[in-house]
């Protein structure tokens, strides 16, 4: 619950934010002179992304969330017993040795959703963060897939 009240406050702080640049750009548009009209249209263009941004991001996370409550619910989710380093981090030959497990899982069944979101979270453990959100990704995609037909 925490979590998701920070959440929420941050997208608001961003929200308030967004507002003030798109209102700095919007005033520099009022100035109307050939330095400030360019400037406050690039100006504009930064609240657009960044809201962009947000909406791509918090609809990953809150479709990635779908799935593992799904798989929670079917009882596939990964069980964390991997060891750890002193530091309470995932020790690394470990995440090495579950990640083979879930490729080898994975390409046995390329089309099931559910072996590609136990990939993702071995690639997460093993602090591959690019290639946990495409693993992630595909798992979404291939779900989609799935409940449309």
């Amino acid at each position: 619950m925490r979590d998701r009240l920070v959440f929420l406050l941050l997208c608001a702080v961003l929200a308030v934010y967004f507002g003030l640049v798109g209102h700095r750009g919007v005033v520099l548009i009022g100035e109307g002179t050939w330095v400030t009209v360019p400037f406050g249209a690039a100006v504009l263009v930064l609240p657009l992304l960044g809201a962009w941004f947000l909406w791509r991001s918090t609809s990953f996370v809150l479709r990635a969330n779908r799935l593992a409550r799904e798989l929670e619910a079917e009882g596939g989710l990964p069980v964390d017993d991997l060891a750890r380093t002193p530091s309470g981090r995932i020790d690394p030959a470990a995440a090495d040795a579950a990640f083979a497990a879930r490729r080898a899982e994975a390409e046995a069944s390329p089309g099931d959703w559910r072996c590609w979101f136990r990939l993702a979270v071995a690639y997460h453990d093993a602090r591959d963060t690019p290639r946990a959100r495409k693993a992630m990704q595909h798992a979404i995609v291939l779900h989609a897939g799935r409940a449309r037909r």
